[in-house]
This record gives structure tokens, sequence and C-alpha cells, in this order.
């Protein structure tokens, strides 16, 4: 098989911002995870991912299977190329582009239906990453945390 080819099916197994739920034990595991927590309610799941670095990771998955967002606390900010997948050269093309103001404190990224918050310091990192068409009518955007 050409490498080409394993590099993309090795990526296709994260379950990043669009991706499938069936592959979250993957992510965990290249998240290097100290824990990993499923939380179900009636309207999505979410499956938080403790990393041993501190930061927790949420994945909010719909009834479709799909994740529709996914959050970061901690003390770093996570590979956001991994959290956002597909969806991530929307996003560096957005926050490179020279007509954006430059960011001092939180900063929303809103490319189609992709939205991207990011805020904190060094040592406290939080933010958010969503994608509009994809969330379930009942979801409050304020439980994604």
């Amino acid at each position: 098989m050409p490498l080409g080819c394993l590099l993309l099916c090795s990526c296709a197994t994260f379950a990043s911002l669009g991706g499938d739920e069936s592959s979250v034990q993957s992510d965990a595991g290249r998240m290097q995870a100290r824990s990993l927590k499923t939380t179900r309610s009636g309207a999505f799941s979410f499956h938080e991912i403790q990393t041993t670095a501190g930061t927790a990771v949420r994945e909010y998955v719909s009834p479709a299977g799909i994740v529709f967002a996914v959050a970061w606390k901690g003390p770093w900010r996570p590979d956001l190329q991994q959290l956002l997948g597909a969806h991530f050269a929307e996003y560096q093309t957005a926050i490179q582009d020279p007509n954006r103001r430059p960011a001092h404190g939180p900063t929303t990224i809103q490319v189609q239906n992709l939205v991207v918050q990011l805020s904190g310091h060094m040592r406290d990192y939080s933010g958010r990453a969503y994608l509009t068409d994809q969330l379930p009518a009942a979801v409050d955007l304020e439980t994604i945390h």
C-alpha cells in the first residue's frame, strides 16, 4: 500500500470534528489519555478525555454518531489539527488572514459552518469548536464547554 494511503487511513481513525463516534478510543490513545469518561444526555453524548498533561478535552456526539463539537480546558492547548480534523485547513486559513484584527483576548473564528472560539493565557487555555450545520436541534451552545 502506498505511504499516502496509509497516512490517509490513519488520519481517518481519529474522532475529530465532523468525524464518527466509533473512533474516540483511538483519539484518547493519541492524546495519551489518563482517563476517558462517557456521559449521555437526551440530545447528545460527550466523551471527556483527561490527558496526562492535565488538559480535559470533550468530544460532543449527536444521536447520529457524528462529533459536532469539541471543547478543551487546561494548562496546555490540545493539538487543534487533531481536534479539528478536516476542518483544520479552514481554521488555519482564517486565522492567518491579514485582514483579521490581531487578537488580544478571546478570539472567535467563523468560516462557513465552522466556529472556533479560543481564550486563555499561559497554563490556562480553553476553547471550543463546533459545526453549526451538525448541531442537534435541542442543544444549547452554553452546554458545550
